[in-house]
């Protein structure tokens, strides 16, 4: 972005930060689809048996504001049950009781965004789920904003020594200790506490890393982290499912997984920020709940 225009105002300056981050979120999210369909392909027959799901995508349009996304969806396939895969760029106005909790303390209700969000749920219950998000969002300030977390569906997968949590948390403060050796501690935490259910005094997973309001100040520098943690999920999480998806399941760990999967419906809907930040500023319902999962139990 140095050759960005100094005299510019700082709407068009937030608006010509959004057009680079949502060309970046619509670019990974096309690699992902595609990684997710070749491991489709790739899954074993014997386990996992019919034909590889492929992506539909769908365009929407806000309902307020100007603006909207693109939806992209994954059903019934042989490895993965259920995939949302989305991005979308809005300019819009936040309610004052909104804005008054953002950076900028409510002075300005316009804002800009920009963002990719998935979550993939597997048919196995010994790969685990994931969940990945970015964003950039501006109002008086501009600022990055997301992270990545793994929810095994096993209890003894489920512990911050499993193999997949140590990979998994690697790969993140791998991409975290290349901009800041402060970053991985803090986000780490940050996401033990984002991710928690106080109702069932329990996390929803083993975590990962997330944050929220990242400005230092230096554009570049904010958004080369951002795609750093995107490209890290891009490496991660498909060697876990690699690995994972050649191993035979029981009747008991498919019971298992759907009440873990019971954990995703209730923080979603009870504490997720994103889930919120959608329904409240007109985004597309479909898209904004398509973290559901397809079957789910309650213990």
């Amino acid at each position: 972005m140095s050759d960005m225009n100094i005299n510019a105002s700082p709407k068009h300056i937030a608006e010509q930060h959004r057009a680079v981050a949502k060309v970046w979120f619509e670019s990974l999210r096309d690699r992902i689809c595609a990684e997710v369909e070749a491991l489709e392909r790739e899954a074993p027959e014997d386990l996992f048996p019919g034909a590889p799901a492929t992506f539909t995508y769908k365009p929407w349009t806000r309902a307020t504001g100007t603006g909207g996304g693109t939806g992209g969806f994954l059903s019934g396939g042989r490895l993965f049950e259920k995939i949302g895969i989305h991005t979308s760029s809005a300019n819009g106005q936040l309610t004052p009781a909104m804005a008054k909790t953002l950076p900028g303390d409510g002075e300005q209700l316009d804002y800009v965004s920009t963002s990719i969000s998935l979550i993939m749920h597997p048919r196995s219950p010994r790969v685990p789920t994931v969940h990945m998000n970015t964003r950039f969002l501006s109002t008086a300030q501009g600022w990055f904003g997301g992270g990545a977390d793994l929810t095994p569906m096993l209890p003894e997968q489920r512990t911050q020594t499993a193999p997949d949590t140590v990979t998994f948390h690697g790969a993140m403060r791998a991409a975290c200790d290349a901009h800041d050796p402060a970053y991985y501690e803090k986000f780490k935490a940050w996401a033990d506490t984002y991710f928690f259910l106080p109702h069932r005094g329990t996390a929803r997973g083993v975590g990962g890393i997330f944050y929220d309001h990242l400005n230092s100040g230096d554009f570049d520098r904010d958004f080369a982290f951002t795609r750093d943690v995107g490209s890290a999920f891009l490496d991660v999480y498909p060697r876990i499912v690699r690995a994972r998806m050649m191993e035979p399941w029981t009747e008991a760990e498919r019971a298992e997984q759907l009440e873990t999967r019971g954990l995703y419906v209730e923080f979603n809907l009870l504490y997720d920020k994103g889930t919120m930040f959608g329904l409240q500023t007109g985004g597309n319902i479909e898209t904004i709940l398509s973290s559901m999962p397809p079957l789910v139990s309650w213990g």
